[in-house]
């Protein structure tokens, strides 16, 4: 028998213990010809107890125990008779392989180097899908705040909450930055939050200085609109340096972090939310996610990704707009609130921030779509808002309102001039041409 057809590596899912095993999905594509089942093995040996020859320590108890074991073979389409195969054109197939996790254990980069590491070098490979048991996820603690504890710390339970980023993202002192903060805060922002492309201690703006000059600003705010204001220090930094980055935010007296989920790692992100000292919501930026996620036949998907985010402990995510600046696909979007919604066993879900080129007038489509249990995310339709960064921020305000008391926002516009203003400048989304407001949209 061939190496590549032996049974051991081959057994139906009913024939595994399931709690043994993480199951990964993968799109897979080959040459005309290709032998999917060979194909099939090769990557599952390759990632586990062997390599492209069988050597003589991979013997069949190793296998049984340790090697990764296919679990499913569909040829899309699926194909039965050899006159039915294409001639000149790829196959492709969806291959599902177990793999054992006590190869692994709660180690997140063996596991990814596990499910998607040499593989990923080859041509026409996608991780699409990891399905943990709960023996694996027990092993983590998850967001310690989710979407329950961020509305009882900000004391808002039912509607959709709204974040802002301050804009410029990078190069103004603290003071500067202070005075934006203020305007979107008082204006009835829930959530401010530093850029993605600030972090740390750069020259210009120092942590420290940046978080009371903020949190000065968030206080005073605070008084006048009766509201509480949620400060986001981005932590970002080399990771010997990120829990002291995320100390000195706390001590300083920001009431959240963030940390750019891909650019620090999964298990940088795990690292901060599951240490007892810092007991402050986490967001997860997904910046530079894109490079592993968006190619349709490489990497790895976005929905793998946000599973992994909410498997690390973050409270907050985000996740880009439909159809906005960066062009997402719908279904994308809601597989994303999906996963990081429904239920997973002790792990809370966590809270989507739809960010990405949101304008006032793409609310009511976001609210018929995911309900209220997200948040808009807003740095250009606060801070460009033609009336200033405060009316920005009440557009918002008003336009949540009105989702929640079941009015058009045409109707609603008409009584709240920042509002209008905001439609007349970057209109309504799903009735105007949204797409000519981003330059840089594929």
């Amino acid at each position: 028998m061939k190496n590549e057809y032996d049974p051991l590596l081959f057994p139906t899912s009913e024939g595994l213990v399931g709690e043994d095993y993480i199951v990964a999905t993968y799109f897979v594509g080959g040459g005309p010809q290709a032998d999917l089942v060979a194909k099939s093995s090769a990557i599952a040996i390759e990632q586990s107890t062997g390599s492209w020859y069988r050597v003589p320590g991979e013997t069949d108890e190793v296998r049984e125990k340790y090697a990764a074991k296919v679990i499913g073979i569909y040829s899309v389409p699926n194909y039965e008779l050899i006159a039915n195969l294409p001639k000149d054109q790829p196959r492709w197939a969806i291959v599902r392989i177990a793999y054992p996790w006590v190869d692994f254990y709660d180690n997140i980069p063996l596991m990814l180097s596990s499910v998607i590491g040499n593989i990923s070098s080859m041509p026409n490979l996608k991780l699409v899908d990891l399905e943990f048991p709960k023996s694996y996820v027990k092993q983590f603690k998850g967001p310690k705040f989710g979407i329950a504890g961020v509305r009882k710390y900000l004391n808002v339970p039912e509607r959709p909450l709204l974040n802002n980023m301050i804009k410029p993202c990078t190069g103004i002192t603290p003071a500067a930055g202070a005075k934006l903060f203020y305007e979107a805060a008082v204006g009835g922002t829930d959530w401010i939050k530093d850029d993605e492309l600030i972090a740390g201690s750069p020259a210009f703006s120092h942590q420290e200085d940046r978080i009371k000059a903020y949190m000065d600003s968030a206080h005073r705010a605070d008084r006048e609109k009766g509201e509480k204001t949620l400060y986001t220090v981005n932590v970002t930094d080399e990771i010997v340096r990120l829990k002291d980055n995320a100390y000195k935010a706390i001590e300083a007296g920001a009431n959240a972090i963030m940390v750019d989920a891909f650019g620090t790692g999964f298990s940088a992100l795990r690292m901060l939310a599951e240490d007892p000292n810092i007991n402050v919501p986490i967001c997860a930026h997904t910046c530079y996610g894109g490079a592993q996620t968006v190619s349709p036949f490489q990497g790895i998907s976005t929905e793998v990704a946000q599973k992994l985010i909410r498997l690390c402990g973050a409270d907050i995510t985000l996740n880009v707009a439909p159809s906005a600046k960066f062009n997402a696909l719908q279904e994308k979007f809601i597989r994303v609130f999906q996963v990081t919604h429904s239920p997973m066993y002790h792990i809370k879900p966590m809270f989507n921030m739809i960010g990405g080129g949101v304008t006032p007038g793409m609310v009511p489509y976001l609210a018929d779509q995911l309900g209220t249990d997200f948040i808009v995310g807003a740095g250009a339709g606060i801070h460009g808002h033609p009336m200033g960064a405060r009316a920005g921020a009440m557009a918002f305000r008003q336009v949540i309102d009105a989702v929640m008391d079941h009015i058009d926002i045409r109707d609603a516009g008409k009584k709240h001039p920042e509002l209008q203003a905001a439609i007349d400048t970057w209109r309504v989304y799903g009735e105007d041409d949204y797409s000519k407001l981003y330059e840089i949209e594929a």
